[in-house]
């Protein structure tokens, strides 16, 4: 599903924990590194794409996050012509994203890249809220970049909010 201008409707995530560190997967079989995303299909609205592809990529369910923020407007970036499968060329000029900032409230043990029959990722590992930038594709940074300045105000504003809420016990 493309939209009139050739961009794939898709939301990307961010994905960290209690440190402001943010989930980096590594392609299956390959040398790159990512945070997760996906299209959103016909009927769904970013949050429900969100959430399917958290699972089918994480093997995160819903109750195991809290979504903090998510971008007000869409991000683009287009495709290299080398990387767009030959039936799509000429149609097809990239990704529009929506993107979605979210604290991990379970476990790392949760985690499961191989929830799906499909894995996307063979690897994973917490990362410098940052250090995305200087390692993804270099078609991607733009957009990355912009994703990260825009959802930083949430994490500080959630990382506030965890530095100075009252201790919880812990059940026996």
């Amino acid at each position: 599903m493309l939209d009139r201008d050739g961009y794939r409707p898709n939301v990307g995530i961010v994905l960290c924990n209690a440190r402001n560190e943010v989930f980096w997967g590594k392609r299956v079989k390959e040398h790159s590194w990512q945070f997760p995303q996906g299209g959103i299909k016909h009927g769904e609205t970013p949050e429900q794409a969100m959430f399917r592809e958290l699972e089918e990529e994480v093997g995160l369910k819903s109750h195991h996050v809290r979504i903090l923020g998510r971008t007000r407007n869409w991000l683009r970036y287009e495709v290299p012509t080398q990387w767009i499968r030959r039936e799509w060329r000429g149609s097809y000029r990239g990704q529009k994203q929506i993107w979605f900032l979210l604290r991990l409230v379970a476990r790392d043990s949760d985690v499961s890249l191989r929830a799906s029959e499909h894995p996307e990722f063979d690897a994973w590992r917490w990362h410098e809220y940052w250090i995305p930038l200087e390692t993804v594709i270099e078609f991607k940074r733009e957009v990355y970049a912009q994703a990260l300045n825009e959802l930083a105000r949430y994490l500080n504003r959630d990382f506030h909010h965890l530095k100075h809420a009252p201790a919880r016990r812990q059940a026996r």
